[in-house]
């Protein structure tokens, strides 16, 4: 664990210290598009931000290549630099369309090569557990095609979701440290080393956007750009191949039984992780409604339109913080809540739990619209949105005698509060004349 949090802390700091720098390479470079129609934002933002991530992913790949127990993953496995070369192409195309904006076809058949790259170096999905009939091989294509599915759908989710600022680093480290306690549990308890390199993953991951997470908060000076959306996205996705389509069901030993058994009472465990529905649940199901919504137009998939979840939540009236705030809650409340389950999925606690958490998250969610009516001893505690207006005609009578009053009050000289000239003397409508100069 020591090691783990090591490489974590080096990969955030790498990231933290490099962000300052690639922004003003980013302004220097005009990687600072015109704001959009779809754009929260108001003022023009460099990218790039994905430059530093890479980095401090290059990092902490670096650093635990030469820590005592975790170089034993590097040696014992080829998925760290399988995940390296993907994300080093995945970035470069994302920096491209952060400078040059390419077209969406290209972007898609790069993350797909991507996606190729893992797999021909040994990341890829080897068998499913299956309810009722076991662990199912697949074939060297059934694998490949699965492997490069889900990568780009979890690219694609992550880079759906980039609409404000510190969203989907947020969401994406929420994601991260549940599969890090899942993937860390699998590893260290069950003393499985094929679970060792999705640890690692998701421990850098959190520090990548632990990292960037200061830099992008609102107001965020630097965004990270397709370059850092689909850098993360990949590296989740690879985490999620590596513990789900290569780990044995039957080594866990959850069940005494057969490899039947074992499956389906790690059904709860792999399900979720397989086509990674819980981890970013939120992501895909923003993926999924903003298809159906273009298709059901007549739009491409890919056609950019303000129909998103974040943008959604401030047309019904919450703020931009707290709209982030929401997303975050309920991304954590769906992977913590599928962290919990499979650890113990008879307890009915935490079932309960769950459900009483998204009573709470609908409330919040919901605010906006109600304005419920507070007491008259109690306006001065509430923020300003929640209090009594007073009638019209009282406030136009209050507005119009306090402008009797001061036409009435003369201004005195060095008042305080009293803008610019007027506090000094009154304005004269005409400019003063120069004085003619004259020479003794």
């Amino acid at each position: 664990m020591r090691e783990y949090l090591l490489t974590l802390c080096i990969t955030a700091a790498v990231t933290y210290l490099l962000t300052g720098p690639v922004r003003k390479f980013a302004i220097v470079a005009g990687a600072m598009p015109e704001i959009r129609a779809r754009d929260v934002h108001r003022e023009p933002t460099p990218r790039l931000g994905g430059i530093a991530m890479f980095f401090g992913l290059c990092a902490g790949l670096l650093v635990a290549d030469h820590l005592t127990n975790l170089s034993e993953v590097f040696e014992k496995s080829n998925e760290p630099r399988a995940l390296l070369s993907g994300a080093a192409l995945i970035w470069l195309i994302g920096v491209l369309d952060d400078k040059f904006e390419i077209d969406a076809l290209i972007k898609l058949g790069g993350q797909m090569i991507a996606a190729g790259v893992m797999v021909m170096q040994g990341l890829t999905i080897l068998w499913l557990p299956i309810p009722s009939v076991g662990s199912v091989a697949l074939t060297q294509w059934q694998g490949t095609l699965l492997t490069v599915a889900l990568v780009v759908i979890t690219i694609n989710a992550v880079n759906f979701v980039d609409g404000l600022d510190g969203l989907a680093a947020g969401m994406v480290c929420i994601a991260a440290a549940a599969f890090f306690l899942y993937a860390y549990r699998i590893w260290y308890s069950y003393g499985i080393e094929a679970a060792a390199p999705a640890t690692l993953f998701s421990a850098i991951l959190m520090g990548m956007c632990l990292g960037f997470l200061p830099h992008n908060m609102h107001p965020a000076r630097i965004f990270m750009g397709d370059s850092g959306s689909m850098l993360i996205g990949l590296v989740l996705a690879a985490g999620a191949i590596s513990i789900t389509g290569q780990i044995d069901p039957d080594a866990l030993k959850l069940f005494a039984g057969s490899e039947k058994a074992a499956v389906h009472q790690t059904v709860p465990v792999y399900i979720p992780l397989l086509l990674p529905l819980s981890i970013i649940a939120v992501p895909a199901a923003d993926l999924i409604s903003a298809i159906v919504r273009r298709t059901w137009r007549g739009q491409s998939p890919f056609a950019a339109d303000r129909g998103h979840l974040h943008h959604r939540l401030l047309e019904i009236g919450h703020s931009h913080s707290r709209a982030v705030w929401i997303m975050y809650f309920w991304s954590a409340l769906i992977a913590f809540g599928s962290l919990a389950y499979s650890v113990n999925s008879a307890s009915m606690w935490i079932v309960l739990g769950v459900v009483f958490l998204s009573a709470i998250g609908l409330v919040l969610l919901l605010l906006p619209r109600f304005t419920p009516r507070v007491p008259m001893w109690a306006q001065a505690i509430v923020p300003p949105r929640y209090r009594r207006r007073r009638p019209v005609a009282a406030e136009s009578a209050e507005s119009m005698e306090s402008a009797e009053v001061e036409q009435r009050t003369p201004v005195a000289v060095g008042v305080a509060g009293v803008n610019g000239a007027t506090a000094l003397r009154a304005r004269s409508h005409a400019p003063e004349r120069p004085r003619a100069e004259t020479s003794r």
